[in-house]
């Protein structure tokens, strides 16, 4: 069984940054794939990033260009660097370990217990 728990959310002004990090407590390297999701009061817990063992990355649409994932197999860590942050992005930010080749909109696999991330000013 693994466990995932997240860190590095906030309360950060429009415009800031925030790393977020994911700690496995099993090894995550034979995972197809880990991936970051959010979800916003009111809304569905949506995709932010992706990333599979093979190195393929997906971001949404909406933080193409302000989001970068990782993983680090030796850490049994995932990574979600978050720059120009908008007050749009505030919700409860998701860690996931995904064993097999689901596809993204599938809430699939092991999931973190939540950080919460707030942009305001």
């Amino acid at each position: 069984q693994v466990q995932l728990v997240e860190s590095g959310g906030g309360l950060v002004q429009p415009g800031g940054s925030l790393r977020l990090s994911c700690s496995a407590s099993g090894s995550i390297f034979s995972f197809f794939a880990m991936a970051w999701y959010r979800q916003a009061p009111g809304k569905q817990r949506e995709l932010v990033a992706g990333i599979t063992k093979g190195g393929s990355i997906d971001y949404a649409d909406s933080v193409k260009g302000r989001v970068t994932i990782s993983r680090d197999n030796a850490k049994n860590t995932v990574y979600l660097q978050m720059s120009s942050l908008i007050p749009e992005d505030t919700a409860v930010y998701y860690c996931n370990g995904r064993p097999n080749d689901v596809g993204w909109r599938f809430l699939y696999g092991y999931w973190g217990q939540g950080t919460q991330v707030t942009v305001s000013s």
